[in-house]
């Protein structure tokens, strides 16, 4: 089964080629371009240096979230549209279950973190299982304080992963307890994660439907923003 796979739930851009369980190519650029311009362009270079069209696409993968609300409103489209266009199936994966299982094989708790603004990340916690993620916390969005403040209750080793380790490493190195870091590279959410994870649900006969959304954890900052506006205008009136 071959699939590809693509993530821009973050600044990132990454697609993947799976056959079965060899990685067939991966692009990842990191250079803050509009993923609408280059994630076509990247799918297209990626699908002609292996000699390969769309219609030799079993089945694609596409990060559903959380993570930027464009990149992933962009991501889903794309896959969307290829999927419909050549009648393939697509499944959508958690961005945060893409980072964690980079470092599947640590014998701890794995905490993936995602840069939610603000001294917010989104993040789960996870552990090995036989070579598989156990999920141990759902998807939130929280303060760093609070993150640390459950991990340090917990006193084991975690391992944290992702973009939220720009702004808050420093901080986390000072304030929990027991915590490792990967190399930095690992810290991308990886298209060929995707991919592995995404080609086994698909084998399995799995497929999203095509009104599938995605998975945002917050609210958009229009919406809060306007909220915000009608509870102020609100009370004036009152």
């Amino acid at each position: 089964m071959i699939v590809l796979s693509l993530d821009s739930s973050s600044k990132v851009a990454t697609v993947a080629l799976m056959n079965d369980d060899k990685l067939l190519g991966e692009i990842i650029l990191n250079d803050k371009k509009e993923h609408s311009i280059i994630l076509m362009t990247i799918i297209q270079d990626l699908l002609k240096n292996n000699n390969l069209n769309i219609d030799d696409i079993d089945g694609f993968v596409v990060s559903k979230g959380p993570g930027s609300f464009t990149g992933l409103r962009i991501g889903m489209a794309t896959v969307k549209g290829l999927s419909f266009g050549s009648d393939k199936p697509y499944v959508s994966i958690s961005s945060l279950d893409a980072l964690a299982f980079s470092i599947a094989s640590f014998d701890g708790i794995i905490c993936p973190v995602m840069d939610a603004l603000r001294n917010n990340v989104y993040t789960s916690l996870y552990r090995s299982c036989n070579g598989s993620l156990e999920k141990i916390m759902d998807y939130s969005a929280l303060d760093v304080n609070e993150l640390v403040d459950i991990l340090n209750a917990k006193g084991e080793k975690v391992m944290f992963i992702g973009d939220g380790l720009i702004n808050n490493k420093e901080y986390l190195v000072e304030n929990c307890s027991n915590c490792y870091f990967p190399p930095n590279h690992l810290n991308l959410i990886r298209a060929s994660s995707l991919g592995e994870l995404g080609i086994k649900m698909l084998k399995n006969g799995q497929c999203d439907d095509p009104n599938s959304a995605p998975f945002y954890l917050k609210k958009p900052q229009a919406e809060r923003e306007y909220e915000k506006r009608m509870k102020l205008s609100n009370a004036s009136n009152n």
